[in-house]
Protein backbone atom coordinates (compact mmCIF):
# COMPACT_ATOMS: atom_id res chain seq x y z
CA UNK A 1 0.00 0.00 0.00
CA UNK A 2 2.97 2.68 1.01
CA UNK A 3 5.09 1.49 -2.09
CA UNK A 4 8.38 1.24 -0.90
CA UNK A 5 9.54 -0.76 2.52
CA UNK A 6 9.81 0.21 5.86
CA UNK A 7 13.07 0.68 6.92
CA UNK A 8 12.60 2.08 10.68
CA UNK A 9 9.28 2.83 13.23
CA UNK A 10 9.32 4.62 16.34
CA UNK A 11 5.86 3.49 18.38
CA UNK A 12 3.47 6.05 19.32
CA UNK A 13 2.53 4.91 23.35
CA UNK A 14 -0.47 7.86 23.96
CA UNK A 15 -4.21 6.71 23.69
CA UNK A 16 -5.72 3.75 24.64
CA UNK A 17 -5.95 1.41 21.28
CA UNK A 18 -4.31 -2.09 22.00
CA UNK A 19 -2.82 -1.95 18.66
CA UNK A 20 -0.22 -0.84 16.46
CA UNK A 21 0.75 2.96 16.24
CA UNK A 22 4.24 3.76 14.83
CA UNK A 23 5.58 6.66 12.62
CA UNK A 24 7.18 4.63 9.54
CA UNK A 25 10.35 6.03 7.89
CA UNK A 26 10.04 3.88 3.92
CA UNK A 27 13.30 2.94 2.00
CA UNK A 28 12.57 5.61 -0.16
CA UNK A 29 12.63 8.73 2.57
CA UNK A 30 8.83 9.08 2.72
CA UNK A 31 7.69 9.18 5.57
CA UNK A 32 4.21 7.89 7.10
CA UNK A 33 2.16 7.05 10.28
CA UNK A 34 0.58 3.41 10.09
CA UNK A 35 -2.20 2.11 12.78
CA UNK A 36 -3.12 -1.12 12.95
CA UNK A 37 -5.05 -3.48 15.07
CA UNK A 38 -6.14 -7.08 15.20
CA UNK A 39 -9.02 -9.32 17.45
CA UNK A 40 -6.51 -9.81 19.99
CA UNK A 41 -6.69 -8.98 22.64
CA UNK A 42 -8.99 -6.67 22.21
CA UNK A 43 -11.82 -8.02 19.82
CA UNK A 44 -13.56 -4.91 19.57
CA UNK A 45 -10.65 -2.66 18.24
CA UNK A 46 -11.10 -3.95 14.97
CA UNK A 47 -14.22 -2.59 14.00
CA UNK A 48 -13.29 0.70 15.29
CA UNK A 49 -10.17 0.74 12.97
CA UNK A 50 -12.47 0.02 10.22
CA UNK A 51 -14.97 2.87 11.33
CA UNK A 52 -12.31 4.96 11.49
CA UNK A 53 -11.24 3.91 7.81
CA UNK A 54 -15.12 4.82 5.88
CA UNK A 55 -14.89 8.31 7.95
CA UNK A 56 -11.59 9.53 7.21
CA UNK A 57 -11.73 8.54 3.45
CA UNK A 58 -15.46 10.67 2.97
CA UNK A 59 -13.34 13.58 5.04
CA UNK A 60 -12.51 17.01 2.29
CA UNK A 61 -9.31 17.37 1.77
CA UNK A 62 -9.03 20.64 3.50
CA UNK A 63 -9.99 19.58 6.89
CA UNK A 64 -7.62 20.15 9.54
CA UNK A 65 -7.05 15.95 9.62
CA UNK A 66 -3.62 13.72 8.16
CA UNK A 67 -4.74 13.08 5.02
CA UNK A 68 -5.36 9.35 5.10
CA UNK A 69 -2.93 7.52 2.26
CA UNK A 70 -4.98 3.97 2.28
CA UNK A 71 -6.35 1.44 3.88
CA UNK A 72 -6.12 -2.77 4.43
CA UNK A 73 -9.12 -4.56 5.87
CA UNK A 74 -8.76 -8.11 6.27
CA UNK A 75 -12.31 -8.57 7.43
CA UNK A 76 -14.26 -10.19 9.77
CA UNK A 77 -11.33 -11.91 12.82
CA UNK A 78 -8.93 -9.92 11.03
CA UNK A 79 -6.76 -7.13 11.35
CA UNK A 80 -7.22 -3.52 9.82
CA UNK A 81 -4.75 -0.59 9.10
CA UNK A 82 -4.51 2.49 7.93
CA UNK A 83 -1.82 4.50 6.84
CA UNK A 84 -1.95 8.18 6.78
CA UNK A 85 0.42 11.44 6.97
CA UNK A 86 3.07 11.74 9.28
CA UNK A 87 2.37 14.80 10.95
CA UNK A 88 5.69 16.71 12.43
CA UNK A 89 3.45 17.52 15.33
CA UNK A 90 2.95 17.11 19.59
CA UNK A 91 0.05 16.38 21.81
CA UNK A 92 -0.70 19.48 23.66
CA UNK A 93 0.90 19.99 27.19
CA UNK A 94 -0.30 18.54 30.10
CA UNK A 95 -1.69 20.57 32.27
CA UNK A 96 -3.03 22.45 29.48
CA UNK A 97 -1.58 25.33 28.39
CA UNK A 98 -4.22 28.44 27.89
CA UNK A 99 -2.70 29.41 24.54
CA UNK A 100 -2.26 25.88 23.09
CA UNK A 101 -6.14 25.39 24.38
CA UNK A 102 -7.14 28.62 22.65
CA UNK A 103 -5.30 27.13 19.36
CA UNK A 104 -7.37 24.04 19.49
CA UNK A 105 -10.64 26.23 20.21
CA UNK A 106 -9.91 28.34 16.94
CA UNK A 107 -8.76 25.33 14.95
CA UNK A 108 -12.83 23.76 16.09
CA UNK A 109 -13.29 26.42 14.21
CA UNK A 110 -11.52 25.64 11.10
CA UNK A 111 -13.07 22.11 11.59
CA UNK A 112 -16.48 23.10 11.74
CA UNK A 113 -16.44 24.95 8.55
CA UNK A 114 -14.63 22.22 7.00
CA UNK A 115 -17.19 19.53 8.19
CA UNK A 116 -20.49 21.47 7.63
CA UNK A 117 -22.67 20.30 5.88
CA UNK A 118 -21.10 17.12 6.69
CA UNK A 119 -19.69 14.96 4.00
CA UNK A 120 -19.56 11.56 5.28
CA UNK A 121 -23.92 10.10 5.34
CA UNK A 122 -24.53 9.20 9.31
CA UNK A 123 -26.60 8.73 11.85
CA UNK A 124 -27.71 12.42 13.48
CA UNK A 125 -25.68 12.47 17.06
CA UNK A 126 -29.04 12.32 19.08
CA UNK A 127 -30.14 8.71 17.95
CA UNK A 128 -26.42 7.69 18.63
CA UNK A 129 -26.46 9.00 22.52
CA UNK A 130 -29.25 7.15 23.00
CA UNK A 131 -28.25 4.09 21.61
CA UNK A 132 -24.83 4.15 22.60
CA UNK A 133 -23.32 6.69 25.60
CA UNK A 134 -26.68 7.15 27.65
CA UNK A 135 -25.68 5.12 30.53
CA UNK A 136 -27.66 6.38 33.53
CA UNK A 137 -30.53 3.37 33.07
CA UNK A 138 -28.23 1.19 32.86
CA UNK A 139 -27.27 1.41 36.28
CA UNK A 140 -28.43 -1.38 38.42
CA UNK A 141 -26.69 -1.16 41.29
CA UNK A 142 -27.31 2.29 42.87
CA UNK A 143 -25.13 1.80 46.20
CA UNK A 144 -22.27 1.83 43.81
CA UNK A 145 -22.81 5.57 42.74
CA UNK A 146 -21.70 8.53 44.49
CA UNK A 147 -24.17 9.95 46.73
CA UNK A 148 -25.21 12.80 44.27
CA UNK A 149 -25.87 10.16 41.71
CA UNK A 150 -27.92 8.30 44.15
CA UNK A 151 -30.02 10.96 45.20
CA UNK A 152 -30.78 11.97 41.56
CA UNK A 153 -30.44 8.96 39.51
CA UNK A 154 -34.44 8.55 38.77
CA UNK A 155 -33.99 12.33 36.89
CA UNK A 156 -30.88 11.16 35.25
CA UNK A 157 -32.73 8.39 33.22
CA UNK A 158 -35.24 10.37 32.78
CA UNK A 159 -32.86 13.82 31.47
CA UNK A 160 -30.92 11.99 29.43
CA UNK A 161 -33.47 10.06 27.41
CA UNK A 162 -34.13 13.92 25.92
CA UNK A 163 -31.12 13.51 23.79
CA UNK A 164 -32.92 12.06 21.04
CA UNK A 165 -33.90 14.94 19.69
CA UNK A 166 -30.64 16.55 19.32
CA UNK A 167 -29.77 16.84 15.90
CA UNK A 168 -27.41 19.12 13.12
CA UNK A 169 -25.49 19.54 10.17
CA UNK A 170 -22.13 19.47 11.67
CA UNK A 171 -19.78 16.12 11.13
CA UNK A 172 -18.75 15.56 14.83
CA UNK A 173 -15.34 14.17 15.90
CA UNK A 174 -17.00 13.00 19.75
CA UNK A 175 -13.50 12.26 20.91
CA UNK A 176 -11.47 15.10 21.03
CA UNK A 177 -9.05 15.31 24.18
CA UNK A 178 -5.53 16.01 24.35
CA UNK A 179 -3.93 12.67 22.93
CA UNK A 180 -6.31 13.18 19.93
CA UNK A 181 -4.99 16.39 18.59
CA UNK A 182 -1.61 17.52 17.17
CA UNK A 183 -0.39 20.60 17.65
CA UNK A 184 2.65 22.09 14.55
CA UNK A 185 4.41 25.80 14.89
CA UNK A 186 1.15 26.36 12.76
CA UNK A 187 -1.63 24.22 12.66
CA UNK A 188 -3.83 21.84 14.72
CA UNK A 189 -5.12 18.49 13.58
CA UNK A 190 -7.89 16.42 14.98
CA UNK A 191 -6.89 12.48 14.79
CA UNK A 192 -8.32 9.25 15.40
CA UNK A 193 -12.20 9.04 13.91
CA UNK A 194 -13.97 6.21 14.65
CA UNK A 195 -16.69 7.72 16.64
CA UNK A 196 -17.95 10.71 13.92
CA UNK A 197 -21.68 11.10 13.33
CA UNK A 198 -23.78 14.35 12.91
CA UNK A 199 -25.12 16.52 14.71
CA UNK A 200 -24.36 20.42 16.27
CA UNK A 201 -20.80 21.75 16.29
CA UNK A 202 -21.23 22.85 20.27
CA UNK A 203 -22.04 18.99 20.75
CA UNK A 204 -17.74 18.02 20.29
CA UNK A 205 -17.49 20.78 23.51
CA UNK A 206 -19.61 18.90 25.79
CA UNK A 207 -17.32 15.59 24.80
CA UNK A 208 -14.07 17.69 25.42
CA UNK A 209 -14.68 19.37 28.81
CA UNK A 210 -14.33 17.01 31.07
CA UNK A 211 -11.18 16.12 29.87
CA UNK A 212 -9.59 19.75 29.40
CA UNK A 213 -10.81 20.61 33.24
CA UNK A 214 -9.52 17.33 34.43
CA UNK A 215 -5.80 17.95 33.02
CA UNK A 216 -5.93 21.15 34.22
CA UNK A 217 -7.73 23.09 31.87
CA UNK A 218 -10.60 25.74 32.86
CA UNK A 219 -14.27 24.24 34.01
CA UNK A 220 -16.00 23.06 31.18
CA UNK A 221 -18.67 25.96 31.10
CA UNK A 222 -15.92 28.38 30.04
CA UNK A 223 -14.55 25.88 27.32
CA UNK A 224 -18.13 25.24 26.27
CA UNK A 225 -19.05 28.92 26.11
CA UNK A 226 -16.09 29.63 23.61
CA UNK A 227 -16.70 26.83 21.29
CA UNK A 228 -18.11 27.11 17.80
CA UNK A 229 -22.03 27.12 17.94
CA UNK A 230 -22.10 27.34 21.74
CA UNK A 231 -24.02 31.10 21.65
CA UNK A 232 -26.65 29.42 19.75
CA UNK A 233 -27.28 26.48 21.67
CA UNK A 234 -30.84 25.03 23.35
CA UNK A 235 -29.39 25.01 26.95
CA UNK A 236 -31.89 22.43 27.47
CA UNK A 237 -30.38 20.44 24.62
CA UNK A 238 -26.79 20.80 26.22
CA UNK A 239 -27.99 19.48 29.70
CA UNK A 240 -29.05 16.73 28.51
CA UNK A 241 -26.33 16.01 26.41
CA UNK A 242 -23.65 16.96 29.70
CA UNK A 243 -25.81 14.21 31.55
CA UNK A 244 -26.14 11.32 28.67
CA UNK A 245 -21.78 12.11 28.84
CA UNK A 246 -21.65 12.41 32.28
CA UNK A 247 -23.91 8.68 32.94
CA UNK A 248 -21.61 7.43 30.04
CA UNK A 249 -18.24 8.05 31.77
CA UNK A 250 -19.60 7.28 35.48
CA UNK A 251 -21.26 3.65 34.58
CA UNK A 252 -18.58 2.81 32.31
CA UNK A 253 -15.77 3.41 35.29
CA UNK A 254 -17.41 0.52 37.22
CA UNK A 255 -16.74 -1.96 34.67
CA UNK A 256 -13.90 -4.15 34.43
CA UNK A 257 -11.18 -3.65 32.59
CA UNK A 258 -11.53 -4.22 28.75
CA UNK A 259 -8.89 -7.12 27.34
CA UNK A 260 -5.93 -4.75 26.39
CA UNK A 261 -6.96 -1.57 27.78
CA UNK A 262 -6.24 -1.40 31.49
CA UNK A 263 -5.51 2.53 31.90
CA UNK A 264 -9.18 3.40 30.45
CA UNK A 265 -11.37 3.12 33.57
CA UNK A 266 -9.54 5.55 35.64
CA UNK A 267 -9.60 7.84 32.90
CA UNK A 268 -13.24 7.32 32.31
CA UNK A 269 -13.80 7.95 36.18
CA UNK A 270 -11.82 11.31 36.39
CA UNK A 271 -13.55 12.70 33.60
CA UNK A 272 -16.91 11.40 35.18
CA UNK A 273 -16.19 13.30 38.46
CA UNK A 274 -15.79 16.70 36.21
CA UNK A 275 -18.89 15.80 34.05
CA UNK A 276 -21.52 15.29 37.30
CA UNK A 277 -20.09 18.42 38.76
CA UNK A 278 -20.55 20.42 35.83
CA UNK A 279 -24.11 18.74 35.87
CA UNK A 280 -24.83 19.46 39.14
CA UNK A 281 -23.99 23.26 38.02
CA UNK A 282 -26.52 23.17 35.14
CA UNK A 283 -29.27 21.73 36.48
CA UNK A 284 -29.22 22.81 40.35
CA UNK A 285 -29.63 19.48 41.78
CA UNK A 286 -28.42 18.90 44.86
Amino acid sequence: MLGSTVQATVSQPSGFSPGIASRVVLEDGRRAFVKAVGPEPNPDSPALHRRELEVMSALPVDSPVPRLIGGVDEGEGGWVALALEDVDAQHPAEPWRSDELERVVNGARDLVEALTPSPLDTPQVGATLVQSINSWHRVDSPEHLDAWSRRQIDDLVELEATVADVAGETLLHLDIRADNLLLTDADVYFVDWPHAYVGPAWVDAVAFAPSVTMQGGPEPETLFARWPGAADADPDEVTAVVASIAGFFTYRAQLPSPPGLPTLRAFQSAQGEVARRWLAERTGWR
